[in-house]
């Protein structure tokens, strides 16, 4: 072995002295970085904890402190998960913070911390491995993000567009939706009761497969940013069966307001569609059977305005529909000496008070008189407001005359008998 010379000896001395001299003089500034990265942990904006290998709590700053309730002495050497973590999360955070302790971090993982005051903070939390001077893992350190008020907020959210969905599945109408391509993506309960379709058959289907191509059409237009309201669709079911929908077609946008598809809303209105038609079709009934009854038959507004006249008022009177309507039925029709009587009888009427068996004269087209034995009963609305007066008449003109000529008749024997130059007598 080379001994080594005293010169070398000093050599190697001044090397040990001068690594010890750099040592000394690196040991401030170190301590410094160390005071200042405290200061830093403690005053950070968020929230800052950690762990040790035992899952006790050694790192707890003061935005943690604010958020928890819970001061750095009370929460030192607690159990984390065990003291501050909310009962139906503890297992998956025992599973995150393992993980990191065996080396395997974990970035935005959501938690819920329990506060003092027993209220719930969540934060978003990065999972650290936290290791010595020696890389041995010492425990873990969380950074972490308050999104307490913004969980709320989507919670809200999210529990607002549930109930949505809940009151679109379950309302009263058909509510159905397409996307741009015009296949299905909205189809409710009572959509698949009125169609026959069900749910799951119908979505992602196109919607002209499904229903008329008129339905289509609307949809496609609001598509285009050309919305259709009360459009009455009419289409046969499954079961073959006619429905009725009274239907709103409403363009769907997403955040930048760029159309993404439709939702249509309707009404049924099969059982007050089919009511309607029966009613139209008695109304029609009732108008032929008034226009082809053997019995006169007109009628009059609050005006006094002709806006009913029969074929057979026609044919009495010899004025076709459209020479009487809108005319004044008095003034144009009546005698004038019945003028008076027969418009008291007609505002009698107007005001709710009927008249039966009223004998009236109608001066015809051709000069003639005609007359008529008139019901004039009042008009009423589906308010049951006046709106007018109509009359059943009976043409009684022959026996007019009759009576005419036999009370004539009759006059004229009176006068007979009583200027006879003869005696005549009778008793009862």
């Amino acid at each position: 072995m080379k001994r080594q010379t005293p010169a070398s000896v000093g050599h190697d001395g001044n090397k040990t002295e001068k690594k010890v001299k750099r040592t000394a003089e690196s040991a401030p500034l170190h301590l410094d970085m160390a005071h200042e990265l405290r200061k830093l942990v403690d005053s950070a904006n968020a929230p800052i904890f950690g762990i040790d290998v035992e899952g006790k709590v050694n790192e707890w700053n003061f935005k943690t402190a604010e958020i928890t309730g819970y001061s750095q002495e009370e929460a030192f050497n607690k159990p984390l998960v065990q003291t501050f973590i909310a009962p139906r999360l503890r297992e998956s955070v025992h599973e995150v913070l393992d993980k990191a302790l065996r080396g395997e971090e974990t970035a935005n993982y959501e938690l819920e911390f329990d506060t003092k005051s027993k209220d719930t903070r969540v934060l978003l939390v990065n999972a650290s491995t936290r290791r010595d001077i020696e890389n041995n893992i010492v425990g873990v350190v969380g950074v972490a993000q308050d999104v307490t008020e913004a969980t709320k907020h989507d919670r809200a959210v999210a529990t607002a567009a549930k109930e949505l969905r809940q009151l679109v599945n379950t309302a009263n109408a058909p509510i159905f939706g397409v996307d741009r391509n015009g296949n299905v993506n909205e189809w409710n309960y009572k959509t698949a009761e009125i169609t026959g379709i069900a749910r799951e058959e119908a979505l992602a289907k196109p919607l002209a497969q499904l229903l008329k191509s008129s339905v289509k059409e609307i949809m496609d237009k609001a598509l285009e940013g050309e919305e259709t309201s009360n459009f009455e669709v009419e289409f046969e079911n499954r079961d073959n069966e006619t429905k009725h929908i009274l239907l709103n077609a409403t363009s769907r946008r997403d955040e930048n307001a760029k159309i993404v598809g439709v939702l249509g809303v309707a009404q049924d209105v099969t059982e007050v569609t089919r009511h309607d038609r029966e009613v139209a079709a008695m109304a029609n009934e009732l108008r032929q059977l008034i226009n082809t009854a053997n019995a006169p038959i007109f009628g009059i507004n609050v005006d006094g305005e002709v806006n009913e006249w029969n074929d057979k008022t026609c044919e009495i009177t010899g004025y076709s529909q459209e020479e009487a309507m809108g005319k004044h039925l008095v003034s144009t029709f009546i005698v004038e000496k019945l003028r008076n009587s027969v418009k008291r009888v007609l505002d009698d009427a107007l005001k709710g008070t009927e008249t039966s068996n009223y004998e009236l004269e109608f001066r015809t087209k051709s000069e003639e008189s005609r007359y008529l034995l008139v019901n004039a009963t009042t008009r009423r609305n589906a308010d049951q407001s006046i709106v007018g007066v109509v009359g059943v008449a009976q043409d009684v003109t022959e026996a007019a005359k009759h009576d005419r000529e036999v009370a004539s008749m009759a006059n004229e024997l009176r006068q007979l008998v009583d200027t006879a130059n003869a005696p005549i007598f009778g008793i009862d």
